[in-house]
């Protein structure tokens, strides 16, 4: 064996040795925000409840609904 292919042979296990390290504490990096993530899912679904609540009660929300209905009758025959 040469020993271009014995420093490659061993370049390639060093990086594929760093990758699998990177990639386990990625994931376990992951797994500990699962209840950071859940809770940001649940403001972002309140903020746009409370989007759509304000839209439809107002007139606002019949305005946007006529323009898109009147888009829409032009587009479909």
């Amino acid at each position: 064996m040469s020993d271009l292919m014995i420093k490659t042979a061993v370049a390639t296990k060093v990086r594929v040795n760093g990758w699998k390290n990177t990639t386990v504490e990625a994931l376990q990096r992951r797994n500990a925000d699962k209840g950071q993530t859940a809770v940001e899912y649940l403001g972002i679904i309140a903020v746009v409840v409370l989007i759509v609540l304000a839209v439809n009660g107002t007139s606002l929300g019949q305005t946007i609904f006529g323009k898109i209905t009147a888009q829409i009758a032009k587009v479909a025959p």
